[in-house]
């Protein structure tokens, strides 16, 4: 299989006052097209930071980042924003969801971006994928927080990603609420046979993945095959 993402040596310091503190330091992996994989750490262990990174939303200061074939310490920002919108899906734990629009909105404006035609009806399928078809026209404000997430994995999977990150997508909801979010993101990559990038303080989910990397103040502890 090929690799659609190598990272290698990265690391990444922030300036705190006149203190420097490293958030990442030589952290070196590889993720095969297809793979689900989980990174665990506690919280400042620098699992969003690596996230952020690998999806091409931050740069570092040392190492490299191979996404999708491309390096993408060669990119500039508006590059890496058409590398993100072409290839790239991500789920918050917060939805990110805008909150003037729609959940029909929500989803159809990025295919909109894109230039996809007929993206109201992509929307509409994938809404109903996700068991929305009663809610299209509702505001975030007026969902729960489930039903946000959900609305939130339609529109990752809009643009039929090669790789979706997914940071703490269970973060803020409840135990029964989240069983039903984390099936439905499985489900729903696997039918997609997009690569899964989970971030998680949740052992039972990382454990739902192929593989999962320990991180602890920046260093990867371990790295352990599950399935």
């Amino acid at each position: 299989m090929t690799n659609i993402l190598n990272v290698k040596h990265l690391e990444k310091t922030y300036s705190s006052g006149e203190k420097q503190l490293k958030v990442l330091d030589n952290i070196s992996f590889s993720i095969e097209a297809g793979e689900t994989f989980a990174i665990v750490g506690p919280s400042g262990s620098g699992k969003t930071t690596l996230l952020g990174l690998c999806a091409g939303l931050d740069q570092s200061d040392q190492g490299e980042i191979e996404l999708c074939g491309t390096n993408l310490s060669d990119l500039n920002e508006d590059e890496r924003a058409l590398l993100r919108n072409k290839h790239v899906g991500f789920i918050f734990q917060n939805f990110q969801l805008l909150p003037t629009l729609t959940a029909l909105e929500n989803v159809t404006v990025p295919l909109e971006l894109q230039g996809i035609k007929k993206p109201e009806g992509i929307a509409k399928e994938l809404l109903e994928k996700v068991g929305l078809s009663d809610r299209l026209d509702h505001y975030p404000s007026q969902l729960s927080g489930g039903e946000q997430q959900r609305v939130a994995l339609a529109r990752a999977f809009s643009n039929k990603p090669s790789i979706l990150f997914a940071d703490e997508p269970t973060g803020n909801l409840d135990a029964e609420t989240s069983e039903k979010v984390v099936d439905l993101l499985f489900r729903l990559n696997k039918e997609a046979g997009t690569t899964l990038v989970i971030v998680t303080h949740d052992m039972d989910l990382a454990k739902m993945n192929q593989r999962i990397l320990r991180l602890q103040s920046g260093k990867i502890m371990d790295e352990q095959s599950v399935l």
